[in-house]
């Protein structure tokens, strides 16, 4: 059996007062000025001309775990043009639009690591408000490598082992979570 694991993160101040520096202006559909108004209790940008309203929903990661014979977790550090360059995380990425979630975790593994993996049960999941022009929500797989080469690739520099009670600076708080809740396992 399988626990998920789940910790709910706070954003660092409320949804409706974060303010996203890259607000519509212009209506996608029709060119419009877009006012902004209420719409289910919420202030939401809306067309006034083709009534079009924009809901800033944050984009889905998704991250694969992989794990060696000594309980070591896989990371990549994060190249130039990455969030964070320089710095440690679970291979990861964004999911493209109409792509099936656990695709998307596998051919980031590949594209990052060079590593091939059946992607598993969801094993963590969080709001990641780190970089505030793009918020997300993480998922975090398990997974089996089943072949390839370790390799680093994309946009990180390094693939690397680790064992949970000696990692390098992480790029982000929700892997130092999921890290923290396996550690306690």
């Amino acid at each position: 059996m399988v626990r998920m694991l789940s910790r709910v993160t706070t954003p660092p101040t409320d949804h409706a007062d974060h303010v996203w520096p890259g607000e519509f202006t212009y209506c996608p559909h029709c060119a419009h000025a877009l006012e902004t108004v209420t719409v289910e209790g919420e202030p939401r940008r809306r067309c006034p001309g083709c009534g079009y309203v924009h809901f800033r929903n944050p984009g889905v990661g998704a991250a694969v775990v992989v794990r060696d014979e000594a309980a070591r977790v896989l990371l990549v550090k994060r190249g130039e043009g990455a969030s964070r360059p320089g710095r440690w995380s679970v291979p990861a990425g964004f999911v493209d639009y109409g792509e099936e979630v656990r695709a998307a975790a596998a051919r980031e593994l590949l594209e990052e690591t060079g590593l091939v993996a059946e992607i598993g049960d969801v094993i963590h999941v969080a709001s990641n408000f780190h970089d505030p022009e793009k918020l997300t929500i993480g998922i975090w797989f398990a997974c089996r490598v089943v072949g390839g080469e370790l390799a680093a690739g994309d946009d990180a520099t390094d693939a690397r082992f680790f064992p949970l009670d000696d990692l390098p600076p992480l790029a982000f708080e929700t892997d130092a979570e999921l890290f923290h809740i396996l550690a306690q396992r």
